[in-house]
């Protein structure tokens, strides 16, 4: 199948260009006495997602014999009414009007009511596409819903990723829609390789086991797949979903990362509005630790965050922020704790040494939220009173050491010349 669509970096695709696309993607999708269900991503991600549901409700609703959507929430909390139609750009109790016959579900990851089996990545492939790093058989579950429906669309953002190098295609059903299962095992797989050695590659083990699970799912499965910067579309690609993905992926290479000539001893991270917890407001460690100089300081600034997570908190405050190398070297007590928390804690804390029982990170990381001080402390990271800080002081400030990032967590920052921890 041919992948249709258009993207550069120096493009932006006006509205009647995405509508135009949509709707000839609508028309090689063959939707006619189909019933359609279409996963889309949830608030933590830039997108005009509202141009895109009505485009494909235009183009797909009368035709089909049923169109739904997915939101893909993998472990964030399920939205209300009223912050699902925020999401879709509906006004509150209008969304019958704007998405006639279409039903928004929220994914429930903790609920086996929701979930099917669909296989399991037996123990000599999980050997192989891990390099030998682990060779465990992992169960591989789904929600339920997309068995309903004959073709399983993914429409969503693809971005330089912490975890799968990039995020996207088949993340949007791992862990989009998935159980506990695999999440647990590829966030840590992700978490032993390391931040500085998968984010922004295309090619990395965590993405072939995602593919390996996708391989287990008898659903026709299509992806339509944009890069974005801010609210504007710079490239939409539709077709099979690992092609559309890749496509994607190469421009999303071009337009999200950042290049710097030298690493920064001080970065003030500003985390948007769409981060309501430190489990998504990390994305502004993840996608800097790269540049922050041995011994220097990254800075999560965010007022409006007032918790560290909605879903994971209690076992964050437990177990705390550490690197790797912390847990690696006390296995035993933390190997039943959930790998993918476990996963979030190193990659927030970065990379460090744990050797005669201290504990050196590479970088100091830095709380200005709405966080308390005593729970900074108590979770191992550094605590600043937001209210003390004036981000137009940085910016400007390059020369000096300092970077001011205004939007951070979806742009990727590496250095020019990587050092050897960070090379792949």
């Amino acid at each position: 199948m041919t992948i249709l669509g258009k993207g550069a970096p120096d493009m932006r695709l006006s509205d009647r260009t995405v509508e135009s696309l949509i709707a000839e993607a609508a028309e090689a999708l063959a939707p006619d006495g189909r019933r359609i269900l279409v996963l889309i991503p949830d608030h933590t991600r830039s997108c005009p997602l509202p141009l895109i549901v009505r485009s494909l409700h235009a183009n797909l609703a009368r035709r089909a014999a049923k169109l739904d959507f997915l939101i893909a929430l993998g472990t964030h909390p399920p939205l209300s009414e009223e912050q699902i139609d925020t999401l879709l750009g509906i006004e509150p109790g209008c969304r019958d009007d704007v998405l006639p016959g279409s039903d928004v579900f929220n994914h429930d990851w903790r609920d086996p009511g929701a979930l099917a089996t669909v296989g399991t990545l037996a123990g000599d492939r999980i050997r192989e596409i891990t390099g030998g790093r682990f060779a465990m058989e992992v169960p591989v579950t789904l929600n339920r819903r997309v068995f309903e429906y004959d073709l399983v669309l993914v429409a969503g953002p693809v971005f330089p990723h912490e975890v799968a190098g990039f995020s996207g295609g088949a993340k949007y059903f791992f862990p989009g829609i998935c159980g506990a299962d695999l999440l647990n095992f590829f966030h840590w797989l992700g978490a032993v390789i390391s931040i500085p050695k998968i984010i922004g590659i295309k090619d990395t083990a965590v993405r072939a086991t995602l593919e390996a699970a996708m391989d287990l799912v008898a659903v026709e499965v299509r992806g339509l797949c944009m890069v974005v910067r801010g609210q504007d579309l710079l490239g939409l690609y539709f077709g099979p979903l690992r092609e559309a993905w890749s496509e994607a992926a190469t421009l999303s290479d071009q337009v999200h990362v950042v290049y710097c000539d030298k690493p920064y001893q001080s970065i003030l991270s500003c985390a948007p509005a769409m981060y309501d917890d430190l489990w998504v407001g990390a994305k502004c460690m993840y996608k800097l630790e790269c540049v922050v100089a041995d011994g220097g300081e990254l800075i999560i600034y965010a007022p409006h965050i007032r918790q560290v997570s909605v879903t994971h908190g209690r076992i964050i405050e437990e177990i705390g922020y550490h690197t790797l190398a912390y847990f690696l070297a006390q296995w035993g007590r933390f190997k039943n704790h959930p790998w993918g928390v476990l996963a979030h804690s190193t990659h927030v804390r970065g990379l460090g040494t744990y050797e005669n029982g201290v504990e050196r990170p590479r970088v100091r990381v830095t709380l200005a939220t709405g966080i308390p001080e005593s729970l900074c402390r108590k979770m191992n990271l550094e605590y600043r009173n937001p209210a003390s800080i004036d981000p137009r002081q940085w910016q400007g400030r390059e020369s000096r050491g300092r970077l001011y990032v205004p939007k951070a967590g979806e742009t990727l920052y590496r250095l020019k010349e990587p050092p050897e921890w960070a090379k792949v």
